[in-house]
C-alpha cells in the first residue's frame, strides 16, 4: 500500500492547492523555505498527527489548521493515524512530488515485501537521519536530498534475488558481489530525478566507509558526501537493532558501541555523536553516568 497520496487541486500566480493522505506511523517534514516569501497553509480534515517543533510536541486533529513563513528550523510531523490535509503553498510543489518518486518508492516497497526483516526499514533510516540533520542544523537543501536519498537508499536490491536477501547462513564471494552492486544500481535508477544528480550520489556512496574499505569505490574521507555519511550511520544502526535472517537484534547499546569503535575509522564521529543525543532524547539509549 502506497504511504503517500498527492493530489494538485488547484493552481495559478505561484500558489498550489493540494489535498494529502499520509498512512499512519509515517512522518513528513516542513522545512524552512530558502525564501521568506515562501508562506504555506495546511487544514486538516481527517485522523490526527503529532507535530514536534523547539523541543515541544503538540497534537493536532481535524479542523485544526497552521500556517508555516519564515521557519528557522524544520518542523517534524508523525501521522498517528491515518491522515488526511489540505496543503496549499505559494512555490511549485506539486509537480516534484508526484509521479517520479511515487514510481520510485513503489519499488523500494517490492524491495521490502521481499525481505521481511527490512519492513519499514528505509523510513526508520530516513527518521534517523533527518534528525541526525537538524542535530548538525543542516539547511534546508541538504534535508530534503537526505529525506529522499534515505527512503530510496536501497532500492537498487530489487535486482537481488529473494534468495540472497532471506539467506540465513553466510553469504559466498558470488552473492555478496551481487549485494555489492546494489548503490549503484540504485543511483543509475534514480538519475532522472527531477532534484540533480546528487540523489544518485548519495545513494551510490551509502556503503563507502571513511578509510576506504567500503564499496563500490572504495572512497576516503571527504570524497563521501556528508547525506552518505549520515545515511551510513544510519543505515548500520538500523540493520544492527532490527531482527535479521542470520542473527536476532542486537541491543541500541552494543550497536552505539560498534559505531563509536569504528569512528573515525569507517564512521564520521559527528554523526555518530548526534545519533546518540537523538537516542537519548528519545529513551531509546540507557544513559550511565561516567562515575558508575
Amino acid at each position: 500500500m502506497e504511504t503517500f497520496e498527492l493530489s494538485l487541486l488547484s493552481k495559478g500566480d505561484g500558489m498550489e492547492v493540494m489535498i494529502q493522505t499520509v498512512l499512519k506511523d509515517n512522518i513528513f517534514y516542513i522545512y524552512p523555505a530558502e525564501s521568506p516569501k515562501v508562506m504555506e497553509f495546511f487544514y486538516i480534515l481527517e485522523g490526527r498527527i503529532l507535530c514536534e517543533i523547539n523541543g515541544e510536541k503538540l497534537e493536532l486533529g481535524p479542523n485544526d489548521y497552521f500556517t508555516c513563513s519564515d521557519l528557522e528550523e524544520t518542523v517534524h510531523f508523525t501521522a498517528l493515524t491515518d491522515i488526511k490535509y489540505l496543503w496549499a503553498i505559494n512555490e511549485p510543489t506539486f509537480y516534484q512530488l508526484s509521479a517520479s518518486i511515487k514510481e520510485l518508492t513503489n519499488v523500494v516497497d517490492r524491495v521490502e515485501e521481499r525481505d521481511p526483516y527490512t519492513y519499514k526499514h528505509n523510513e526508520r533510516v530516513a527518521r534517523y537521519s533527518i534528525k541526525i540533520a537538524k542535530k548538525l542544523a543542516l539547511s534546508k537543501s541538504y534535508l530534503e536530498r537526505l529525506y529522499i536519498s534515505a527512503i530510496l537508499h536501497d532500492i537498487g536490491k530489487i535486482n537481488i534475488p529473494s534468495e540472497i536477501l532471506n539467506k540465513p547462513a553466510k553469504l559466498t564471494n558470488e552473492e555478496f558481489a551481487l549485494i555489492k552492486k546494489h548503490p549503484e544500481d540504485g543511483a543509475e535508477m534514480v538519475k532522472e530525478l527531477y532534484y540533480d544528480d546528487t540523489i544518485a550520489t548519495i545513494i551510490e556512496q551509502h556503503h563507502e566507509r571513511l578509510n576506504g574499505c567500503g564499496y563500490p569505490k572504495g572512497l576516503i574521507g571527504e570524497e563521501i558526501v556528508l547525506e552518505a555519511r549520515i545515511i551510513a550511520v544510519s543505515d548500520t544502526f538500523d540493520a544492527m537493532t532490527e531482527d535479521r535472517a542470520y542473527r536476532n537484534a542486537f541491543t541500541p547499546e552494543f550497536a552505539i558501541d560498534e559505531l563509536q569503535r569504528l569512528s573515525p575509522s569507517q564512521y564520521d564521529p559527528e554523526v555518530v555523536n548526534a545519533l546518540i543525543e537523538v537516542l537519548q532524547e528519545e529513551g531509546k539509549l540507557i544513559v550511565t553516568s561516567p562515575d558508575a
